[in-house]
């Protein structure tokens, strides 16, 4: 009680949703004020020695552009720590930069997570933001901040059901009374989606494309319906027979077909957690139904998939890709009733 009390007094405690895309940094009464890409570009030096020259969305920029002695990382894959010293560099960078550099606050922090974590995992987490500079580091798990932030009734004794669909995994949770009741976490999301196009692409047309690419084309034209009007997009590539650069017309069509086995996967994760609830909590999603969250979200007609796969209604949050920080700035105000959640 008295700890909670003198964190309190702290005017710049931090949420951050530390995705495998994507990091958005949220400050305690002032919003999300950091959301850039989970990239760190480093400058190989002699003895082994490297210095990060940039982060966040001017390093994603190098990806694929970077001479020899220069290289582009992103330090988290499938949700988790990938590479424990860029990713110590990259959250460091957030927290320089969340304070303008003028002054250091050592913050407390809430960091969402994905469902499942490992405590060898978790570990990881919290001693990267605590060699970073944090003074306290709390981890929520993704379901939850993703239902918080989606503003859906977390503290109730009724059951909430969220899909958060990130760069690195797809995160499932049935939220009652302030906990996770049942969930699943699956490395199918975002990332997975944009390699099933860069192969499809690849496969159908003979054409090599970057990941970048993929995002782009997902973006533009991605969609898990067939639509009343195709979209088209120009994509342009090493065409990898003749090794000449070269350009194809995708379709939405295109890309449905490139990533229906994703969002298949998707959606039988999504049934499992439903098979798994008890009759009251699924009386209370069919009442309620699905919320998706995440950039995945984003996806053409994938509310209208997920719906008619398992017969209940789905609906898109309000700003998906602001949820889960949203979420981890909620619980930095109601920590005391989220405890369940926040992993101290």
């Amino acid at each position: 009680m008295l700890l909670d009390s003198i964190l309190g007094l702290f005017s710049r405690d931090m949420g951050i949703d530390l995705g495998t895309a994507n990091t958005l940094v949220l400050l305690k009464d002032k919003g999300i004020i950091i959301n850039e890409p989970s990239v760190v570009a480093v400058q190989n030096e002699r003895y082994g020695k490297q210095r990060i020259i940039a982060v966040g969305a001017e390093a994603k920029e190098m990806l694929g552009r970077t001479p020899g002695d220069i290289e582009a990382v992103r330090p988290m894959k499938d949700g988790v720590i990938a590479d424990f010293d860029m990713t110590e560099k990259m959250i460091r960078y957030f927290i320089e930069k969340t304070h303008k550099r003028r002054f250091f606050v050592s913050p407390r922090i809430i960091i969402s997570v994905p469902y499942g974590l490992t405590q060898v995992e978790r570990k990881a987490v919290r001693e990267s933001a605590m060699i970073a500079g944090a003074r306290e580091v709390y981890l929520i798990e993704e379901p939850m901040a993703a239902a918080i932030g989606a503003g859906l009734p977390v503290n109730e004794a009724r059951g909430s059901l969220v899909v958060d669909i990130g760069g690195g995994t797809t995160e499932i949770g049935v939220i009652s009374l302030g906990g996770i009741i049942s969930a699943k976490s699956v490395r199918v999301a975002g990332d997975k989606i944009d390699a099933s196009i860069v192969n499809y692409v690849k496969e159908k047309y003979s054409l090599l494309i970057s990941e970048r690419a993929a995002e782009e084309i997902k973006i533009k034209i991605g969609t898990a319906v067939q639509q009343q009007k195709d979209l088209t997009y120009m994509v342009k590539g090493k065409d990898q027979i003749s090794g000449l650069l070269s350009s194809v017309d995708l379709t939405s069509e295109d890309v449905r077909e490139a990533i229906k086995d994703s969002i298949r996967e998707i959606a039988d994760a999504l049934k499992f957690v439903l098979e798994s609830i008890q009759p009251e909590v699924a009386a209370d999603i069919v009442e309620n139904g699905v919320v998706l969250t995440g950039g995945g979200a984003l996806i053409r007609g994938l509310d209208k998939y997920l719906s008619d796969t398992v017969k209940l209604p789905v609906f898109v949050a309000d700003e998906p890709l602001l949820c889960v920080a949203n979420g981890t700035g909620k619980a930095l105000e109601e920590i005391k009733s989220l405890k369940q959640a926040a992993n101290d």
